[in-house]
């Protein structure tokens, strides 16, 4: 997958009602470290807002833990 088709799966996924955690996950999943620290890069580029904040505000509890631990994020 590449880089900026993962950026828009990412968005795809937690944009509208509802969130599509099996692409959601599949999409950070797959993604080594260094592609994940690009891919926030590119995903702040494209929406103008962090993919970690995206992700904070459409998923909650042990699952928004495990993805922004996946993401290497600090918030």
């Amino acid at each position: 997958m590449k880089l900026n088709i993962c950026v828009v799966v990412v968005s795809d996924s937690i944009e509208g009602f509802g969130t599509d955690e099996d692409s959601l996950t599949r999409a950070i999943v797959m993604r080594a470290e260094i592609d994940l620290m690009k891919a926030r890069g590119e995903y702040f580029n494209m929406y103008n807002t962090s993919m970690d904040n995206a992700i904070i505000g459409d998923v909650s509890g042990d699952y928004k833990d495990f993805l922004l631990t996946l993401l290497g994020s600090n918030i």
